[in-house]
């Protein structure tokens, strides 16, 4: 049996599309865009800065806590930006409404109404006094099998008391098909069970007028919902687009020929080797002593390779499923082409970022081969083309998108394409995921990613990696955030500025490193 399940893209999409009523009859009477939103924030200058976190969603590490480190260092930048933007995986380890209090609410209390007293928040009522701006990531959306959760209850009292070697964040249940991000951070408009309260709710906060329509009105330190899992929104004359790469991350089908058969039992045997990996991990761990610093040093490393086989799996089970028919959230996609093509063609614009979870490039030591990275980077490559073809001569050689920002990576990176033979040419890629979860390394390869289509070319290339470095005693784990300063001009200059949160020798070092230009 599977310790975590993904649900069925088809499931996450109609979930989602029923918790903010998509296209309720009040909704389309009225002229709503459910896909926008408006920053009421009583600031729109050219130049602003923003700050970028992912793959956060942990509790403490063993009497320490990166992701408290992390938000500690972001609330000192707040006074000077505008908005916090989120990549994903908001909550380990399975999205759980369990664990909001512990490993969200609690964390970044400075950031939420009432934070001086963060066990009194509810976290379907959280109120940020900063926009605080995620999209969901593949943990958010994480369920956990029935026996699971309650094996994981009914030992709970016992694990405490032996203070287990392997305490993963799950009680009773999961995210349910993403629920619980849905309750936390949009607007939840299923709850409204009466017509005339669903009406004087949308009355009172969709009431920003834009080009595509009447919209949500998002307005810091009194109400902070998003209006859809995707969205976008529109600051200094930049264009954001925040997606959820969840629902086109499926791969292609497996083809039906000798090849498709020999590289399906290539992937069955890889599953062998990974759960025999797995249980040398795990009783590796059954030796340990968390009493003794040493060993709880290793206990973190040993619960993150645990969580990265897991990943490994998961890809690998979504290829074997993959000889049915692929399903892919062609809605989002098309909506992203226009949205991009009306940004184009909008001269008050003048610069364009993408925000998701899975990075379509990335040296991370485990992402680039894994096919949902193929399926996202290509899937991406077609909107991007379609967009192309429409404005492309428009663009004057410019990148059809500024900065695509991702996580899902635990490190944090910063890659530029090459001539790809697409429009996502000479674009610059920054992975933020190295935000609180367990870190990771970069890939034996090196920062060279190459593409073979008949001949084998380089198409991206790694500038700056931050992970975990170093062995033994001389183990590093560099926790990050970004803080992001937009100047003015069109094209615009983005400049970035990483803050590093250092776990070394049981200490932890605040830094920054040097701030680039793109």
């Amino acid at each position: 049996m599977k310790f975590v399940s993904d649900p069925p893209i088809a499931v996450k999409i109609r979930k989602m599309k029923e918790r903010v009523r998509w296209r309720d009859s009040s909704i389309v009477e009225r002229g709503i865009d459910q896909t926008r939103m408006v920053l009421d924030d009583g600031a729109d200058s050219p130049e602003f800065s923003f700050l970028v976190v992912g793959d956060s969603g942990s509790g403490s590490h063993r009497g320490h806590n990166p992701q408290r480190q992390i938000a500690e260092l972001m609330a000192e930048h707040c006074p000077e930006s505008r908005f916090v933007l989120h990549t994903g995986d908001v909550i380990y380890l399975v999205g759980s409404s369990e664990f909001y209090q512990k490993n969200f609410i609690e964390p970044y209390r400075e950031f939420l109404v009432g934070g001086e007293k963060p066990e009194q928040i509810a976290y379907d009522q959280m109120v940020f006094n900063m926009p605080f701006l995620p999209v969901p990531g593949n943990h958010d959306y994480y369920d956990l099998p029935l026996v699971y959760g309650l094996i994981a209850q009914t030992t709970l009292p016992l694990r405490q008391m032996l203070k287990s070697k392997l305490d993963l964040d799950v009680r009773w249940h999961g995210s349910y098909q993403g629920n619980a991000y849905a309750q936390a951070f949009l607007d939840y408009l299923k709850a409204f069970n009466n017509p005339q309260e669903l009406r004087r709710h949308l009355d009172c906060h969709y009431t920003a007028q834009t080009d595509t329509g009447r919209c949500l009105r998002y307005q810091p330190g009194s109400f902070t919902r998003l209006p859809n899992r995707y969205y976008t929104f529109r600051s200094g004359g930049i264009d954001f687009f925040a997606l959820d790469s969840n629902t086109f991350n499926d791969p292609a089908p497996l083809p039906a020929t000798k090849e498709g058969n020999e590289y399906r039992r290539q992937l069955e045997k890889r599953q062998d080797e990974l759960e025999q990996e797995k249980q040398q991990i795990l009783d590796t761990i059954a030796n340990l002593n968390p009493e003794q610093p040493d060993d709880a040093e290793q206990l973190d490393d040993l619960h993150a390779k645990l969580e990265q086989v897991d990943e490994v799996k998961i890809d690998i089970d979504k290829q074997l499923a993959s000889n049915q028919t692929t399903v892919t959230d062609s809605e989002q996609l098309d909506w992203l082409k226009q949205r991009l093509i009306e940004s184009w063609n909008t001269a008050e614009v003048r610069g364009r970022v993408i925000y998701f979870h899975h990075p379509p490039y990335v040296t991370e030591a485990t992402k680039w081969y894994q096919a949902q990275t193929l399926a996202i980077r290509h899937r991406i490559r077609l909107v991007l083309d379609g967009v192309f073809d429409a404005v492309g001569k428009q663009t004057e050689g410019r990148p059809i998108v500024d900065l695509v920002l991702n996580g899902h990576a635990h490190c944090l990176e910063y890659l530029r394409t090459g001539e790809t033979g697409h429009a996502d040419s000479n674009s610059n890629w920054i992975v933020c995921g190295g935000s609180g979860y367990s870190l990771r390394r970069q890939r034996i390869e090196g920062p060279e990613l190459m593409e073979t289509f008949g001949e084998t070319r380089q198409v991206a290339r790694s500038h700056l990696f931050v992970g975990r470095n170093g062995q033994g005693s001389q183990k590093r784990r560099p926790y990050s955030f970004l803080r992001i300063d937009v100047l003015d001009g069109c094209p615009p200059k983005f400049v970035v500025r990483p803050f590093i949160a250092e776990r070394f020798k049981r200490q932890w070092n605040n830094r920054s490193l040097e701030p680039f230009a793109i």
